[in-house]
């Protein structure tokens, strides 16, 4: 059975009990993508629990975090922020297929989040946010054969679903939830963009028998 990623959705995803597995550490791929950058703005398009968004911000970045869901921004706003954070960061209920924000950002990323558009145009449409030589950061899906629709694990966006798969109980996500590299890099012409990182990776998580396909996509926009 396949779904539509609409707010309806999300927010029963959460306020289900999604909200309480809230304490999961950041992606593992945003240290080394962003290790290299100067602190600036930056947008975490569909944020979730917030783990990225706070592991910015403890980092000097001043971090707009936006989610469709009001349940997904309550389990974000109760974690521990070190460091002053918490001033850096601002959390924003949104449904990033219709909400723009007020200026370009240094850094705009994603971590598996589910929009209800098709996936690539969900990347277009951020991309759009980022500043002349920012950051545009995807970590996506890449679904095969064997990804169970029902191993997914927190998140929220649009929809995100932070490290497992994309659709969640027992429901198949729709092919246009998916990209490769190489389609998420067609979309981002080389007249504009630098592309730092284009890569699949193949990752397990402790209690979860079947590995998870990740899709990572860097890119710098041209000044």
């Amino acid at each position: 059975m396949t779904h539509a990623f609409d707010k309806d959705y999300w927010e029963q995803h959460w306020h289900g009990g999604e909200a309480s597995m809230g304490g999961h550490p950041p992606n593992p791929y945003l240290d080394p993508e962003t290790a290299g950058l100067v602190p600036g703005t930056a947008l975490d398009a569909g944020c979730g629990s917030g783990a990225e968004a706070i592991w910015l911000a403890e980092r000097g970045w001043h971090v707009t975090a936006a989610d469709i869901s009001s349940h997904a921004l309550a389990a974000a706003a109760r974690r521990p922020a070190s460091g002053g954070a918490a001033g850096r960061l601002n959390w924003v209920r949104a449904d990033l297929t219709t909400w723009r924000p007020d200026a370009p950002f240094d850094l705009v990323m994603t971590h598996y989040a589910h929009p209800a558009m098709p996936q690539l145009d969900f990347y277009d449409r951020i991309a759009g946010w980022v500043a002349p030589g920012g950051t545009l950061l995807i970590v996506g899906h890449l679904h095969t054969h064997d990804t169970p629709g029902h191993a997914h694990t927190p998140g929220a966006a649009t929809g995100h679903a932070h490290s497992g798969g994309a659709a969640g109980h027992g429901h198949h996500p729709p092919a246009e939830a998916s990209a490769t590299p190489a389609a998420i890099t067609a979309r981002l012409p080389r007249t504009q963009w630098d592309i730092v990182t284009a890569q699949e990776h193949v990752r397990t998580l402790p209690g979860r028998p079947v590995p998870l396909h990740d899709v990572v996509v860097r890119a710098t926009r041209h000044r």
